[in-house]
């Protein structure tokens, strides 16, 4: 006769806050790597959650609580109108900030929510429309006020998109942050006619 034992997935804000960071190093990679900003011979394939991804942070803000969003803006490099904007907001619980307690949720889980986000971003290219002309980006970090920057970034404009089309992406939740992707892009003039 054999026995069960269970286990518990058990996940602290450090934790929680280094898998948040690793899925943004991810995220941004694979937008620039897909929206052609980068030559493809600049990234480098690895495999993470379980997918094929390529690669060319900072914990402690989402340790304490103090990062709500990060925004990835393409940009045209002649005219630096924004051209699209990923934008991915952060809920923190504040329970676990406060009292250092911990939550429960399988690494399992997790991965494969990131997963579904990853995906959805690979195939972004279907929808989106085609970047052909130079580009540059710019990432936005959306702090508290009393955070420290370090001294060579600069306060930005949100570098927002008029009357922008808008599509929600798949969320993701460690339990303790969550994680709710939207990418928002210039209408193409074709669609307008």
């Amino acid at each position: 006769m054999g026995s069960r034992t269970a286990t518990k997935d058990i996940i602290t804000l450090r934790g929680s806050a280094a898998i948040v960071s690793e899925f943004f190093g991810y995220s941004a990679n694979s937008i620039l790597y897909n929206r052609g900003l980068y030559p493809e011979e600049s990234f480098t394939k690895v495999k993470k959650y379980g997918l094929p991804l390529l690669l060319t942070q900072d914990e402690e803000w989402l340790e304490s609580g103090k990062l709500q969003r990060v925004v990835l803006v393409i940009m045209s490099k002649a005219t630096n109108e924004v051209l699209e904007r990923w934008n991915f907001s952060i809920e923190t619980d504040s329970e676990v900030v406060e009292k250092g307690v911990s939550r429960e949720k399988s690494d399992k889980e997790i991965m494969r929510e990131i997963q579904a986000i990853m995906r959805q971003i690979a195939s972004s290219i279907t929808y989106l429309p085609c970047l052909d002309e130079p580009c540059v980006f710019d990432v936005l970090a959306y702090t508290d006020k009393d955070v420290a920057v370090p001294f060579t970034w600069i306060e930005s404009d949100p570098k927002l998109i008029a009357n922008p089309q808008m599509v929600k992406l798949h969320s993701f939740d460690t339990k303790i942050h969550k994680i709710d992707t939207l990418v928002s892009y210039k209408n193409d003039e074709w669609d307008e006619q």
